[in-house]
């Protein structure tokens, strides 16, 4: 009776189901049969990866990272949707299954491209690419406005915003816009008081690099940009530029009022408060107004004459303290003037730039009646009495 009732039992659930056991049964075996089998072989799987992995404590051997990275690689392949792959690590997504390869090197951190220069490895190959152009020298980007080239695309249109003015990058706090964004990171600290750069020797702290990088030159004497001209050297660029304005000759700051140019902008400076209502002292005898009661005083000696300032050694007397200091060296024998050609000394400046026409081959004194010319006056001097007939 038992029986029956089992198979009693059965027939009510076909009958619910609504199909035959002859119509379904082998075709839901089968889908049973490969469910089980799938989820065999990923158990399998993941056995075989667990006892090649050897956890402890969720600690993985350098085996098992490298297991893992592949497996990254075929999971964030499996997840791809529609057109879009996605990053198991970082969720990030890419459009080609080629871009997500290259992205995952930076999680498995593989570099397959070397610099045959300098050995320095790179995720792809056109970082590689670029960074060879450190060893050639080739700046392939070239600015159609100045004709300045660039090794990098990037470095060129950071450049062209000086032509155009484009300023994107700006201040929050105070409005004020930058062309670059680490100009911007730089300016913030003028806000925040940040100064992560400090000195070594002496404590002292600064908001830029390049500024402890010059600071440091003060401590180690250090002098990297040397006169092309006289060979003197400075510690700062900006130093060696404002000196080569006494070989040139350039007086770049002209006065708005009167035209009268200077070397330095301290010097236009000075001048310009003889027009403005500072100037309070001016010479009876020309008119000249200065801004200094002592420079009108050494003013007033070019029209009185006078001498004030006295040699101790000899009693000659001088006009002001410079023409003084450069008497005293015909005493002490000092000789601060050197030849960068042939190191001579000199107690004056001008005696070096004389002397300096030996080597260069000056000759600026030049006859009128033959146009022939000479190093120095005196020999002028001499050559003029051969056509008055005079003997020399």
């Amino acid at each position: 009776m038992a029986f029956i009732k089992e198979e009693s039992e059965d027939i009510k659930i076909e009958e619910v189901c609504g199909v035959t056991h002859e119509e379904t049964g082998t075709q839901t075996d089968v889908m049973v049969l490969k469910e089980e089998s799938e989820e065999l072989d990923e158990k399998t799987a993941r056995d075989q990866h667990d006892e090649h992995c050897d956890f402890k404590t969720e600690e993985r051997s350098s085996s098992c990272s490298q297991t893992e990275n592949t497996s990254s690689k075929k999971r964030a392949r499996k997840k791809a949707t529609g057109s879009s792959f996605i990053c198991f690590h970082c969720g990030k997504t890419f459009d080609q299954l080629d871009n997500l390869n290259i992205h995952m090197r930076i999680h498995t951190g593989e570099k397959p491209y070397t610099c045959k220069h300098c050995g320095k490895k790179f995720y792809q190959q056109g970082n590689l690419k670029v960074h060879v152009r450190i060893h050639t020298g080739e700046k392939p980007y070239t600015c159609q406005q100045c004709g300045k080239s660039f090794n990098k695309k990037g470095n060129l249109k950071v450049h062209m915003r000086i032509h155009t003015g484009e300023n994107p990058f700006t201040c929050q706090q105070c409005g004020v816009s930058f062309n670059q964004k680490g100009s911007l990171k730089v300016h913030m600290r003028t806000h925040t008081g940040e100064s992560p750069f400090t000195c070594q020797e002496c404590g002292k702290s600064f908001n830029r690099k390049a500024s402890l990088r010059s600071h440091t030159r003060v401590h180690n004497g250090e002098k990297p940009y040397p006169c092309p001209q006289c060979g003197k050297r400075f510690a700062q660029k900006p130093t060696l530029n404002v000196h080569m304005r006494t070989h040139t000759g350039e007086r770049p700051f002209v006065c708005a009022h009167c035209g009268k140019s200077f070397r330095y902008h301290l010097g236009l400076n000075n001048h310009m408060k003889a027009h403005s209502a500072e100037s309070r002292l001016r010479c009876p005898y020309c008119g000249e107004s200065f801004t200094d009661r002592r420079h009108l005083k050494n003013h007033l000696i070019t029209h009185t004459g006078e001498k004030p300032v006295m040699c101790h050694y000899c009693g000659k007397t001088f006009k002001n303290k410079t023409s003084h200091d450069s008497h005293m060296r015909v005493h002490t024998g000092e000789k601060p003037f050197s030849c960068p050609q042939c190191g001579k000394s000199f107690t004056l400046k001008g005696n070096l730039n004389i002397h300096i026409r030996i080597h260069t081959g000056e000759k600026p004194f030049s006859c009128l009646q033959c146009e022939k010319s000479f190093m120095y006056k005196r020999d002028l001097r001499c050559h003029l009495q051969t056509h008055s007939g005079n003997d020399v």
